[in-house]
């Protein structure tokens, strides 16, 4: 009798993994098909309305804007941003793995942003300060139907390179929707009549990774004659409303949409969906292998001194 019911449950078993195995499979699938579609590049990319280039370094690969948007839009689940332009992604990571991270590219013609203030800002009363328009954000961010974002702290303190002239930070957020936290990494390259923007969105254990890629990065983008930092000509040239604490701060800019906060570990499709392939992974192979010790168990059972039973 014991036998006959082990043989029915692994019959019933063994027909409800072949169905999970088979999601399994289709999720694997539709991953590959997304990276495959990805048309990514290296080499020298050409902005020509900006008048500058960015040299991708060896190690890493370039995603055009169209791509980017969807990646950061339909995938992770981000406020959709008109200014990007492209991003740059680890070679040997694609869009749709778990720990996948990019940096993503956009220009903004905002004027000569002076750099006078820069060794005499409060980064940790800023840091305050943006913690409080965090959460008063939140009431937007609800409304557009994501989710709330918390400011936990710099990941990496504001630093300034004067000769450079190359302003980065990280922050750590926190999204109600996920369990690991994201890291912000951005880097503004000043120029004459603005500046790139190059924001390296992951996860918040990513940290290390991502800083050791930003003196790659940061020279990585090179304005062309006549667009540089040091061609500022002061009787011609418009200056920025803002300078380099505004810049951290980003509140003139969030006002026109800038410098959104990307999501990394909040994506909304994708993120989901390898949490669903993890767990069928884990549901099949660990079931089976408590399938097995079950089996072994009830045979253990039915292979007993009939004299033992009878105690």
């Amino acid at each position: 009798m014991k036998k006959a019911l082990l043989t029915f449950l692994l019959t019933i078993s063994c027909t409800y993994f072949s169905t999970a195995q088979e999601e399994v499979d289709s999720l694997a699938v539709f991953f590959q098909q997304i990276e495959n579609s990805m048309q990514y590049q290296t080499g020298k990319i050409e902005f020509k309305n900006e008048n500058a280039d960015i040299d991708i370094p060896k190690g890493y690969k370039f995603l055009d804007g169209e791509q980017t948007q969807y990646v950061l839009t339909d995938l992770w689940g981000n406020i959709r941003d008109t200014t990007v332009l492209g991003s740059i992604l680890p070679e040997k990571l694609g869009v749709t793995s778990e720990n996948s991270w990019m940096f993503v590219i956009s220009y903004h013609n905002i004027g000569y942003v002076k750099d006078d203030d820069a060794n005499d800002i409060d980064y940790d009363e800023l840091l305050e300060e943006l913690q409080k328009d965090f959460e008063s954000e939140n009431v937007e961010r609800e409304k557009l139907g994501y989710e709330k974002a918390h400011l936990v702290g710099w990941a990496s303190k504001p630093y300034y390179d004067n000769t450079a002239k190359v302003l980065h930070w990280a922050k750590e957020i926190k999204f109600d929707d996920s369990e690991t936290n994201t890291l912000n990494y951005d880097l503004r390259v000043l120029g004459r009549k603005g500046m790139f923007n190059l924001s390296a969105v992951s996860g918040i254990n990513q940290l290390d990774e991502v800083k050791k890629s930003i003196p790659l990065i940061t020279k990585s983008v090179t304005y062309k004659e006549g667009s540089r930092y040091s061609d500022f000509d002061s009787g011609t040239d418009n200056v920025a409303a803002w300078t380099i604490g505004g810049l951290v701060a980003g509140k003139l800019l969030a006002k026109t949409g800038f410098f959104a906060i990307l999501a990394k570990f909040g994506k909304v499709i994708i993120v989901g969906l390898l949490g669903l392939l993890g767990a069928l992974r884990k549901f099949i192979f660990g079931s089976k292998e408590q399938e097995v010790t079950k089996e072994e168990s009830i045979v253990s059972t039915d292979n007993s001194d009939p004299k033992e039973t009878e105690n």
